[in-house]
């Protein structure tokens, strides 16, 4: 395992009995600066690391991008009201500011997400697994952490949508995209919450 981290970049952080926690590289120069032939070999510099659905997997690693995106991220929790540098290069077909379209989506759910735990009482329900089927940028994720529901959030972009996926991860949270014409490989039961607002557009 260790020589497989050590060729892949990974940094060991801690090491408890048998708990280890890496970290991935912060910037290219480890990945550069490998001797030749090394395994598994970087992928083509023009590889868009972003197209995520119905792409072969390879077996190479990805460089981080070069104009720095992903690599100066806030410190968590902060990060999840931060909009990230990679929302700039999310393309859209919106007229105004993405960072009002992303400011606008967190207030929308935070004021919706409040009155579902005052009306339904939400707290009460020991919510463990949401999936978010319709995730947008995070923002139904992020008003579930602001409001104090302790819970993990698959967020779903939609195959059919904009893939918003890179600003998703650079909140901190998890997501996947999806064809939901198509069955999701997941038990359903699997979820305490499906929420599914907006999918049905």
């Amino acid at each position: 395992m260790e020589d497989l981290t050590t060729r892949i970049c990974w940094e060991l952080v801690k090491k408890e009995g048998y708990i280890a926690i890496w970290r991935k590289a912060l910037n290219n120069s480890c990945y550069l600066n490998r001797d030749a032939g090394v395994q598994p070999p970087l992928c083509d510099s023009i590889d868009n690391s972003d197209n995520a659905w119905n792409v072969d997997l390879r077996a190479c690693i990805t460089r981080l991008p070069e104009n720095g995106y992903g690599a100066n991220l806030t410190a968590w929790p902060a990060r999840i009201h931060n909009p990230p540098d990679r929302l700039r290069i999310i393309k859209m077909d919106a007229d105004i500011s993405r960072n009002e379209i992303f400011r606008a989506e967190s207030k929308f759910w935070n004021d919706i997400i409040d009155s579902y735990i005052r009306a339904f009482r939400w707290k009460g329900f020991n919510l463990r697994n949401v999936m978010d089927m319709r995730a947008g940028f995070g923002g139904f994720a992020a008003a579930l952490h602001d409001l104090e529901i302790d819970c993990w959030v698959m967020n779903v972009v939609p195959v059919s949508g904009f893939n918003t996926l890179p600003v998703i991860y650079d909140r901190g949270f998890i997501g996947v995209m999806h064809d939901w014409c198509e069955p999701f490989d997941t038990y359903p039961r699997t979820y305490d919450l499906l929420h599914a607002a907006g999918l049905f557009y």
